[in-house]
């Protein structure tokens, strides 16, 4: 038997108020807020050499009631990594973590993608996006390339300079700058910077703990024509004294056999007195000069010494320098490396006006072609204004220029340039 009509009126009509009703109050699984978050929200990179790496921080919090666990992560596109992270990872009510996330990009082109944390319960999940683009070159680098402070008791510091470098053959500016990590500072430059081709500047990074145990940071430098400038910086804070070595290692160059070349080292003192009782070389062509053994530092004290390398035979050679001390982190070591020459090997040799203005050094810069680029080819600020070149081939024409540096590391343009033919024989 059919139903009258009138029924059949009043169930369609009670149909939509009920869809509505249901609808109004589920959400989906999607827009459920979750518990985690991190700083910063998204991560990119910028541009990124191919083949090389490019690593950012990342902190993670727990903001809900209850502890999450993580079992991992989902990566979906490739390039990108997580690091200082172990899975499985209990994070209580309120805990935050640190973590890096790192781009590598094996070819060029953009790459964006989503990191996801995986939580074992609903709101426990959080999406990191991601990107960055991969490219073939780029023209501004650093020196060094990445900045290790060692051990830095805590409440003291440790400056170490850093320079910037235009190797292209036009003028670039730096228009935006990031620094990154705990305890880590940056003082003589400011933005924007415009380094001439070929051109060097450089300033000074400072790490001060204020706690113990390791810490990591990082400087981003960017141009609107050239990708960002990655300088990965480390450091460990420290309890009580501790003797500091600089530079961090020594290279000779070429040094012909038999006879003797020279660099200077430091030692410091930091946090409270350092007493020094020995200095060993591994290799019997490299020596140290110019200490009377023991030495007792004082906090923030330095004493310089000369390193020596007199090689017996043609060929490249190393050795380790080890400084013991009373400090917690001796034996120090310092790598020694040089290369034996042949006698009656060619080399030029340069002078130059001095400054008017006041400048603690000069920078000798050496091409293969007139008007550079120029490679820098003193290891170390030249406090004279002379230079012998001994790295030279027979045959080739050099082509050199110098720069002043001032007592915040400002470095003047290029001088003139002249050049030297080698004779073949």
């Amino acid at each position: 038997m059919a139903l009258p009509r009138a029924s059949s009126v009043r169930v369609f009509a009670a149909l939509p108020a009920l869809l509505l009703f249901v609808f109004s109050n589920v959400l989906p699984v999607h827009a459920r807020r979750s518990q985690l978050s991190s700083d910063p929200a998204s991560l990119h990179f910028g541009k990124v050499v191919v083949g090389q790496m490019a690593t950012l921080p990342v902190t993670i919090t727990n903001n809900g009631p209850s502890s999450i666990v993580l079992g991992g992560v989902d990566i979906t596109s490739p390039g990108f990594s997580v690091g200082l992270l172990t899975f499985p990872l209990t994070l209580s009510a309120g805990q935050k973590v640190d973590l890096n996330v790192s781009f590598s990009p094996s070819t060029a082109g953009t790459v964006d993608g989503v990191i996801l944390f995986l939580g074992d319960q609903a709101g426990g999940t959080l999406d990191l996006p991601v990107g960055g683009r991969g490219v073939n070159d780029w023209l501004l680098s650093a020196d060094p390339p990445s900045l290790a402070f060692g051990d830095v008791p805590v409440g003291k510091q440790l400056t170490l300079p850093l320079s910037v470098i235009n190797s292209g053959d036009s003028s670039a500016t730096v228009t935006a700058g990031r620094l990154l990590g705990s305890g880590f500072t940056i003082s003589g430059v400011s933005l924007p910077l415009t380094l001439e081709a070929g051109q060097r500047y450089t300033f000074n990074v400072t790490f001060s703990p204020q706690a113990g145990g390791a810490a990591s940071g990082s400087i981003l430098a960017s141009s609107p024509l050239n990708p960002i400038l990655t300088v990965p910086l480390s450091g460990n804070g420290t309890e009580g004294g501790q003797l500091i070595l600089s530079p961090t290692a020594i290279a000779f160059g070429n040094v012909t056999v038999g006879d003797m070349g020279h660099r200077t080292g430091m030692l410091s003192a930091v946090g409270t007195s350092v007493t020094i009782s020995s200095i060993t070389s591994s290799d019997p062509d490299f020596s140290v000069q110019g200490l009377l053994l023991p030495v007792t530092l004082a906090p923030g004290q330095s004493v310089t010494y000369t390193a020596s390398f007199k090689p017996q035979d043609s060929g490249d050679a190393s050795a380790t320098l080890s400084i013991t001390s009373d400090a917690p982190n001796s034996p120090g070591t310092e790598p020694l490396s040089g290369t034996g020459t042949p006698p009656n090997q060619h080399s030029v040799s340069l002078s130059w006006d001095a400054s008017q203005s006041q400048v603690i050094g000069y920078n000798v810069y050496r091409s293969n072609t007139s008007h550079g680029p120029y490679t820098r080819i003193n290891s170390v600020l030249d406090p004279s204004t002379t230079y012998v070149d001994d790295t030279i081939a027979a045959g080739q024409i050099y082509f050199y220029v110098a720069t002043a540096v001032n007592s915040i590391g400002q470095e003047s343009g290029f001088s003139n340039e002249v050049y030297v033919a080698i004779p073949i024989k």
